[in-house]
């Protein structure tokens, strides 16, 4: 059973006095124990209930392709642009409803990274248009011997004994996988849905307390990986 509480600030005035009341966001796991769940992107995209949200693909342009993501409400939640700033490959930027850039995510190039068994891409806030700070890493194992690993993320700053924070299973391409955390919990269902749902138009459920900006974001990754709309 998983409870959540969503973190936010409460302001109590009076003609005398004002009160500050925080509230924090915390799971409990399956042994009974309570775990902060810190935001990746920002706390304003995390719930404290399931969130439902619809991805779309949006058609290739000179830019290049993208995604449309609604929530519930069918109102603009997030969106991604494919081939990035400057219409570069292996670029990514994902907005919010407003169009506002909130991440900017790239993959590692050079003779390093070609000669690398990962492919390694990188998400760093976006800062009045400019990638400013790390807070996500993505480990996408290259195909060894016809055999190909597991997909994993570590939240930075990693300076951690533990190499990674979530994972990546099933398969994207046909839209039936999952993000889950270390303990194996699922942070976010990827699936069709509905009349309409498929390869180009799916639904993605994020449970309460996670960042769904961070969700988007590894899709946004997941998408580009096998050749689908953010290509250039």
């Amino acid at each position: 059973m998983t409870v959540c509480i969503q973190r936010r600030t409460i302001y109590l005035s009076s003609t005398s006095t004002v009160r500050k009341i925080e509230l924090h966001t915390y799971v409990r796991t399956t042994m009974g124990a309570y775990t902060t769940i810190a935001p990746v992107v920002s706390k304003i995209f995390c719930s404290s209930s399931h969130a439902v949200l619809m991805v779309r693909r949006r058609p290739p342009t000179v830019n290049g392709g993208g995604l449309v993501v609604t929530n519930q409400d069918q109102r603009a939640a997030f969106s991604v642009d494919g081939c990035g700033i400057i219409g570069a490959s292996g670029q990514l930027i994902v907005r919010n409803g407003d169009g506002s850039a909130i991440l900017f995510i790239h993959k590692k190039e050079g003779v390093v990274q070609a000669l690398s068994v990962n492919n390694w891409w990188r998400g760093y806030l976006s800062d009045y248009g400019e990638p400013s700070k790390l807070v996500f890493s993505l480990q996408d194992p290259k195909p060894v011997l016809f055999m190909k690993g597991d997909v994993r993320v570590t939240v930075e700053p990693n300076g951690r004994k533990r190499h990674w924070d979530y994972e990546v299973t099933g398969s994207f391409a046909q839209r039936s996988c999952a993000i889950k955390n270390r303990a194996g919990q699922v942070v976010a269902q990827i699936g069709a849905k509905g009349m309409m749902a498929g390869r180009d138009f799916y639904q993605v459920v994020v449970q309460p307390g996670y960042d769904q900006a961070f969700v988007v974001g590894i899709i946004a990754i997941l998408d580009n990986m096998n050749g689908e709309s953010t290509s250039c």
